[in-house]
């Protein structure tokens, strides 16, 4: 007992080191002098290096150990409520854990090369490290505060990454587009938060959301959810799908995402791949026993079909950086149907190994885009350098990136002998035996979620043909004249990252999901059983799709798609949905803001300034008739006695005689009046 005491409190201790040592990266890098740039990147890299150390060995405490770490203290207290700060340690969370610092730690390594050159080298490592300390601290707190509080964080750090470059004007639209959409979320998870603190009088998430929590044991029943009508329940689940769908990028809530690529290539990696966008479906993981039936119904369907929309958008991009993004859009659609579907094991299996091959394909995407820029800048072209239509040939320039890109693909796509392939079909394959208890129209959401596999594998294959095969589509033979130095720092994290989007590390069985590791571990929630044959005639369709985008981009057949048709330009303008967004919501808002700025100005502050003007001339006249009437008045009576004195004065001589006469005078007068009146 005594010895498990130990463990657990070394394990907390861990933990506070996991989280902090960014933390404490963050405030040195900040402090650090510009000119000392050289440290930034060590003290980064060192800080999350021991982080993953930490992680690992709580990880391989925690992992199918058979219970929970949870340690609290009071923070304050609400009335006779106390609310209580800890952290609490189960599988989901010391699997985010380590995930994070798996894809911070090549990240980091990465953009020691990446960003060397960069004027603002400090203050990227100093935000990438506070960015971090936002993320592994939302895994590991135990209440809904502290998860809001560094809810907000991770928007604001995310916030800080993507207009990292300020003085270009698109990425300031974009961090603020980010920004406020991010808004739009936490506004209905602050409410939802509200609503069941109201309800079960408790922020502890354990409490809450554990197999036999407050939340399982209330019940929907007679139009009431415990206490509350059954309203407010519906309520509080549609402010927390509008905190995922906020974060993690879905409908209708997903346009900030494409745009968020003007921050360095490796932000976007690690943004796209563990962090920022996971948060929401790890949100759904955290508080999944709080949703009904018809509530996880809504999920899959919207994932279906943020799915099979960010699919359709990547098929005719041409940006490098969002072709990705829209792809990475697409499989956080995956991730929320699979919960949506009750797959709530292969949903957090997908976000993980997404975690890898996305991480990788934009690691790949960022030494693309230097390469383009360096050959931009030799030979003075006026060219987009993440435009795909402007590449070609880089294969032989760039083998090691072209191999791990291929790696990065075929996992992406969900090719045998990849993670991609054991995470995504069972997703598939569990979102089919749903659909069959259902019935109807739910039959659609399998088949769409097909559809969106093969044409994954399209536009994942006209990616890699226009970046890598045929020639060069400039005007100049760049082959022998530019070649981009690919350094340990790049190297590392791409083998890395390469090797765990393959299969043996997640099962040693390459064709069977239900023996990966990560599976068996999230035993609560059932799996079902596993269909070898449609995960074999998907990966048979995909490799049709993959054969025939190559012979389309390889101009060994002719392109039969219709370049100017409806659907084209629907997938080229993004479905419309920035445009109609821009009419119906942001140019109405900007009408009203200047509606009532113009009401504010001329209305309220010419009311306002009128009240002052005839203050100002009340207090003229006021001033005025103080001076000349009350004052005059005053001054009149004070030179009256003054007159009298003086002219009284004259007959206090001291002689008696005139005293004599004066009263002579006077009795004579008061004799006279008195015979006349």
């Amino acid at each position: 007992m005594k010895t498990n005491l130990i463990t657990n409190t070394l394990t907390i201790n861990l933990t506070l080191l996991v989280v902090l040592l960014p933390l404490l990266a963050f405030v040195i890098n900040f402090l650090l002098p510009k000119n000392q740039f050289k440290w930034a990147g060590l003290v980064a890299n060192l800080a999350i290096f021991f982080s993953l150390i930490f992680s690992a060995i709580i990880f391989s405490r925690v992992w199918e150990s058979g219970h929970i770490l949870h340690q609290r203290m009071v923070w304050f207290t609400i009335g006779d409520t106390n609310v209580y700060a800890g952290l609490l340690l189960n599988n989901l969370s010391v699997l985010m854990l380590l995930l994070v610092n798996l894809i911070a730690l090549p990240v980091h390594i990465y953009s020691t090369a990446y960003m060397k050159g960069d004027e603002n080298y400090n203050r990227y490592f100093a935000y990438l490290s506070f960015f971090c300390f936002s993320m592994l601290a939302l895994v590991v707190v135990d209440n809904l505060v502290l998860f809001y509080g560094f809810w907000e964080l991770v928007g604001f750090t995310s916030y800080l990454l993507i207009g990292f470059w300020f003085n270009k004007e698109k990425a300031v639209k974009a961090n603020k587009k980010a920004f406020i959409m991010n808004r739009i979320g936490d506004i209905g998870l602050l409410t939802a938060i509200i609503i069941i603190f109201t309800q079960f009088h408790t922020f502890d998430i354990d409490l809450l959301f554990s197999s036999k929590g407050l939340v399982v044991q209330t019940i929907l029943k007679n139009g009431f959810w415990g206490v509350l009508p059954a309203s407010y329940q519906y309520l509080a689940c549609a402010g927390i799908f509008m905190a995922v769908f906020a974060k993690s990028a879905q409908f209708p809530l997903h346009t900030w995402l494409p745009d968020a690529m003007e921050g360095p290539t490796s932000v976007s990696a690690l943004i796209h791949a563990a962090t920022m966008v996971a948060a929401g479906v790890f949100l759904l993981g955290r508080v999944y026993p709080f949703f009904i039936t018809p509530e996880l119904d809504i999920l899959a369907i919207v994932g279906c079909f943020t799915a099979f929309m960010a699919a359709t958008i990547a098929l005719t991009q041409n940006d490098l950086k969002r072709i990705l993004a829209y792809s990475t859009i697409s499989q956080l659609g995956y991730m929320v149907m699979a919960m949506g579907v009750g797959a709530y094991s292969q949903s957090l299996f997908h976000l993980v190994t997404h975690a890898f091959f996305k991480c990788l394909l934009f690691l790949v995407a960022g030494i693309v885009i230097h390469h383009m820029q360096h050959i931009k800048e030799e030979k003075q072209l006026d060219i987009d350098p993440q435009n795909i239509q402007n590449m070609g040939g880089l294969s032989k320039q760039l083998p090691l990136v072209f191999l791990v890109a291929i790696i990065g693909g075929l996992a992406l796509i969900g090719f045998p002998f990849t993670s991609g392939f054991l995470s995504k079909d069972s997703i598939l394959v569990q979102t089919a035996s749903w659909s069959w208890g259902k019935g109807g129209a739910f039959y659609l959401v399998p088949v769409i979620s097909i559809i969106t596999t093969l044409f994954t594998a399209f536009y994942v294959t006209r990616l890699v043909v226009k970046v890598f095969m045929g020639k060069s589509k400039l005007d100049i033979d760049i082959e022998h004249q530019h070649t981009t130095k690919i350094n340990l720092a790049y190297t590392i994290p791409l083998l890395f990252l390469a090797i765990c989007s393959l299969f043996p590390i997640w099962s040693l069985i390459p064709f069977s999901y239900l023996n990966s590791w990560l599976i068996k571990g999230f035993s609560l929630y059932p799996v079902g059983e596993g269909n070898i044959w449609l995960p074999i005639i998907i990966s048979l369709l995909s490799t049709i799709f993959v054969i025939f985008a190559y012979l389309l981009y390889n101009k060994s057949i002719k392109n039969i798609f219709p370049q100017q048709g409806f659907f084209y330009k629907l997938s080229y303008h993004e479905w419309y949905f920035d445009v109609y967004y821009q009419k119906l919501i942001v140019t109405p808002i900007l009408l009203l803001a200047n509606g009532l700025f113009w009401f504010d100005r001329v209305i309220i502050d010419g009311f306002v300034n009128l009240l002052a003007k005839i203050t100002i001339a009340l207090s003229k006249v006021t001033a005025w008739t103080d001076k000349y009437i009350v004052d005059g008045f005053l001054n009149f009576i004070v030179a009256l006695a003054e007159a009298i004195a003086n002219f009284v004065r004259k007959f206090q001589g001291g002689k008696v005689q005139y005293y004599l006469f004066s009263m002579l005078v006077i009795l004579l007068v008061l004799f006279i009046l008195k015979t006349v009146f």
